[in-house]
């Protein structure tokens, strides 16, 4: 197991379901991306970079793609979520579109790619 599956491991079903969702569409995109932390959070990497984060806080899930660029670049398709530089919250019930995600994880993967 790594970082990812043992913090899923310990979190409430619904929550759990949210993230290994997400793990899911991330890693269909990114099948190269390894499990991993950055900033102290479970997260997928990939070239030794941090592609996408997880985190569950009393209110809400949380993704982080480590990059505002990429906040920003999907900002018009998450009208009604809450958004800051490098985060996008939601819930079990109002999860992020998959289209979303995808897009998020490509662009973050162009990021890696050219630095």
């Amino acid at each position: 197991m790594g970082e990812i599956d043992d913090y899923l491991a310990g979190l409430e079903k619904p929550h759990r379901r949210a993230l290994e969702r997400v793990r899911g569409i991330a890693q269909r995109v990114a099948p190269e991306a390894s499990q991993g932390k950055s900033y102290g959070m479970p997260a997928l990497r990939v070239a030794g970079k941090p592609l996408l984060g997880f985190h569950v806080s009393k209110q809400h899930l949380s993704l982080h793609p480590f990059s505002p660029a990429v906040v920003a670049a999907v900002a018009d398709d998450l009208e009604g979520y809450s958004l800051s530089k490098g985060t996008i919250r939601f819930t079990p019930e109002a999860p992020v579109p998959d289209p979303v995600i995808e897009r998020m994880v490509q662009l973050r993967l162009a990021e890696i790619a050219g630095s």
